[in-house]
């Protein structure tokens, strides 16, 4: 069951790539998405900011901002569907999703799986359930997608995001950054004469 009335997703808990306990998952993080490395990636965070943990997508998105990486980050916010035309023009090859998403771990537990795993029914308070997202998205272009949910501990309205996901997310930007470098500005680098 997806269960976005706070933007959370719930999955069947039975998925692959299960990173159960944030604590020495690092490793087995970078090495499931080291293959992602020198792609045209869109990096996209859901969630709201003002729920608690359900934030998490968006935090992810300010903290891999601020490390200036060399992929492409958009904040959709709670409204992921608004986004469809600008990830289709960029045409990546790679869309990673970032989401609270309820998988029934410790809170901060880190898990990666591609969309078909998800249900296709959802109650949200997205336009579109996240499997119709990515079905619209691969109507227009070839891209693998791929979800990363840190397991929230609350999303309620008015409460700041628990330790344990805050954690999880900048663990989650430290890989990112590591696997998506800031592209190097060419500094200087002598002129051709025009």
């Amino acid at each position: 069951m997806i269960l976005c009335v706070s933007c959370v997703l719930n999955v069947n808990a039975s998925l692959t790539f299960s990173f159960r306990n944030i604590m020495g998952t690092g490793e087995s993080l970078l090495k499931q998405l080291n293959h992602l490395r020198g792609s045209r990636t869109v990096i996209l965070g859901i969630g709201n900011l003002l729920k608690g943990d359900d934030g998490v997508g968006p935090f992810v998105c300010q903290q891999l901002q601020h490390y200036k990486i060399g992929a492409e980050i958009i904040d959709a916010g709670t409204v992921p569907e608004n986004y469809i035309q600008v990830i289709v023009k960029k045409a990546p090859d790679v869309l990673l999703v970032i989401d609270a998403i309820d998988f029934g771990a410790e809170a901060g537990a880190i898990e990666i799986f591609k969309p078909e795993r998800l249900n296709s029914f959802a109650i949200s308070t997205h336009t579109l359930s996240p499997r119709l997202f990515v079905d619209m998205l691969s109507r227009r272009i070839k891209v693998n997608v791929y979800f990363i949910g840190i397991q929230p501990a609350q999303t309620h309205l008015g409460q700041s995001m628990s330790g344990q996901v805050k954690e999880a997310a900048q663990q989650l930007s430290r890989i990112l950054t590591d696997i998506f470098p800031p592209k190097e500005k060419l500094i200087n680098q002598p002129r051709k004469p025009v």
